[in-house]
């Protein structure tokens, strides 16, 4: 060892890197030791690298995979200012829905457990649902996301100065239509994941009144008079797969044959009660 080498355990003293990490980047190719003793295998470093190692520390503690941190790096050193703002952006993106999330669940922690387990209002029941004029918007995309979205986009159309004018109206909860199949079944070993899995949805608003989209991916149409079974879910969304588990065993057990894509209601506004107090109809269409 020369004087300008660092052994693995100094480095990882100083870096706060752990060996086995430093190990691991090596095989990587992310932080190569600039030598190795032949006989021995020990890895030593350069004070040159520690710059690199405690850059890496850092993206480490932001939360940045192992593969962002390499194009990080990369990006830095070929002074591409415009990937590494966008890199930064996608990590802040993350982080605030990760922020979100471990917030719905100390709201849901802060229940009391069987008011958290028992979320469905009702056993489900058979209805005739009538046929429905809506404004809808049909997309594909992180279902979280696309739902927040599109109802945003619907919102501003019936919102808008001129259909005001023209007396539209809403005549019934917001909806999503699930397309994909099973899309909205979840499980709670799925729920961190939910909120990012893509699929085909379509959200829709029921309305009334002389509509002016101006829009081409929003259609005014009539949902089909239908039967369903529908259940009432009491409580955050994130809880929705307990109440989809329920229902789903009820059509098992009952031989029920479904015959259309399934249909949440959202009886209420998630910006003005708290989620234990938010309520969801979900429909399955069934044959019969």
């Amino acid at each position: 060892m020369t004087a300008d080498q660092i052994p693995i355990s100094r480095f990882s003293f100083i870096t706060r890197l752990s060996p086995k990490a430093l190990r691991y980047y090596d095989q990587k190719g992310l932080l190569v030791p600039e030598a190795k003793d032949p006989m021995t295998g020990y890895r030593y470093y350069t004070a040159d690298q520690l710059d690199r190692g405690v850059r890496i520390k850092t993206l480490c503690n932001l939360g940045f995979s192992l593969e962002d941190i390499a194009s990080f790096l990369e990006a830095e050193a070929k002074g591409d200012g415009t990937a590494v703002e966008a890199l930064l952006e996608e990590q802040l993106s993350k982080t605030q829905s990760e922020i979100a999330r471990l917030q719905r669940t100390e709201a849901l922690l802060k229940q009391k457990g069987k008011e958290m387990m028992k979320m469905a209002l009702i056993d489900p029941t058979i209805k005739e649902v009538p046929a429905i004029r809506v404004l809808s918007r049909r997309d594909r995309g992180p279902l979280s996301a696309t739902i927040e979205k599109t109802i945003g986009d619907l919102m501003a159309v019936v919102f808008a100065p001129k259909n005001q004018r023209n007396q539209v109206k809403m005549t019934g909860p917001l909806m999503t239509i699930y397309h994909d199949e099973n899309c909205a079944e979840g499980s709670p070993d799925e729920l961190d994941c939910w909120a990012e899995k893509e699929a085909e949805i379509e959200v829709a608003v029921p309305v009334v009144g002389k509509l002016e989209v101006g829009d081409p991916k929003m259609e005014l149409k009539s949902l089909a008079e239908t039967k369903v079974l529908s259940v009432v879910h009491k409580g955050s969304y994130d809880t929705l797969y307990m109440t989809y588990r329920d229902i789903f065993k009820h059509i098992m057990k009952s031989c029920i044959e479904i015959a259309g894509p399934v249909r949440e209601l959202y009886l209420n506004d998630p910006s003005k009660v708290p989620p234990e107090e938010l309520m969801t109809e979900i429909q399955v269409p069934i044959k019969g």
